[in-house]
């Protein structure tokens, strides 16, 4: 009895010494295939067939979307949010969401998209290159920032696997400088090797009979960390802005912020014990000259702890995605299209503008 105990007992210790070999190996991996981005790094930025100078006087449209990967309609939920789903369940399903987002986007016929969690290579989203599937649909111009690149996310489980995406911006607009800028990671090591590495998608667009830049800025800014981390990210979105109106630029910054504009929250109060909470934005979080703008009309995000059965009664929500513009930016209207979350988790937030 005791020698066929120690037999066992030789099994487990091997079976423990294999799986903490092999999850060390993993991090080891992980670790040596880590994507490490510089601060400011140049990108490629492709033209569609319009190619128009900006101009200050002229009305243009700008819409903001996350576009949950084609994987967040309403039938999902997420690991993240509280929920349990890792994954969309077929390739048609994100299929099927990708193809009525882009309906709507070309229904807005926008100057100017923001996407954020664009995949371009993922096991989640079945390898779709989404990038290039909203440019091609919409034949508009593009540029596209990794924010999250990584060969294999090993939780939860079953595991993430490979993710590539990011931040893609389409314009009809001349463009004549991209860069993505990096954003502090409030993730130390072991999280951080398999977490998103955020940045900002930074375009310069030329302004006729000007010297002057209209800058625009792509943003999906931290969901999971702690407040001071969501803080070091909008510390350094502001330095951007306020240097870029100091030289006389006109600034428009917009996306996903992962924080509740002012106000917001007021009109669609949390429970209890919410499974996950956005970061609070307040007017003084912005440097002089710049302004939030919004629809809380509407909500522009669910939560993600179930799936949603369409019932606006019940929905926990927020409003966290829209813009920040300078002063010499004048807002001619901003509206929520309002699709009941039927395939994201976000609803696409609309603004005319026009550079005075």
């Amino acid at each position: 009895m005791r020698k066929k105990l120690r037999g066992l007992l030789k099994i487990l210790i091997l079976l423990i010494t294999a799986v903490v070999i092999v999850a060390l190996g993993l991090v080891a991996w992980l670790t040596i295939t880590e994507y490490r981005p510089d601060d400011v790094e140049s990108l490629s930025v492709t033209a569609g067939p319009r190619y128009d100078t900006a101009q200050i006087g002229t009305r243009y449209k700008i819409v903001t979307l996350n576009a949950g990967y084609g994987g967040l309609g309403r039938e999902e939920d997420s690991f993240m949010d509280g929920g349990t789903g890792v994954q969309p369940k077929s390739k048609t399903e994100v299929e099927d969401n990708l193809s009525a987002l882009l309906s709507v986007l070309s229904m807005q016929n926008a100057d100017v998209c923001f996407l954020q969690e664009t995949d371009i290579s993922s096991k989640r989203s079945f390898s779709i290159n989404e990038m290039e599937y909203f440019s091609g649909g919409l034949s508009m111009g593009s540029a596209f920032a990794y924010n999250f690149r990584c060969s294999f996310v090993p939780f939860p489980r079953p595991p993430i696997g490979k993710v590539e995406s990011g931040l893609t911006t389409l314009s009809n607009l001349a463009v004549t400088k991209a860069t993505r800028e990096s954003l502090p990671v409030p993730f130390s090591w072991p999280t951080r090797v398999a977490n998103l590495k955020r940045c900002l998608l930074v375009e310069r667009l030329p302004l006729q009979d000007s010297d002057k830049s209209l800058v625009l800025i792509n943003l999906h800014l931290e969901a999971y960390s702690s407040q001071e981390g969501r803080q070091k990210q909008m510390t350094q979105l502001t330095a951007l802005i306020k240097a870029e109106l100091a030289n006389g630029n006109y600034v428009i910054a917009g996306g996903d912020f992962n924080q509740a504009f002012p106000g917001t929250v007021e009109k669609y109060p949390l429970p209890e014990n919410p499974a996950w909470e956005p970061g609070q934005l307040a007017q003084s979080d912005l440097p002089e000259g710049f302004s939030f703008v919004f629809d809380m009309s509407v909500p522009t995000c669910r939560s993600l702890a179930a799936p949603y059965d369409g019932n606006r009664d019940t929905l926990v929500a927020y409003v966290i995605d829209g813009f920040i513009v300078s002063s010499n930016v004048k807002v001619n209207s901003v509206e929520t299209v309002d699709l009941n979350f039927r395939n994201t988790d976000h609803q696409p937030v609309a603004m005319e503008f026009t550079l005075q």
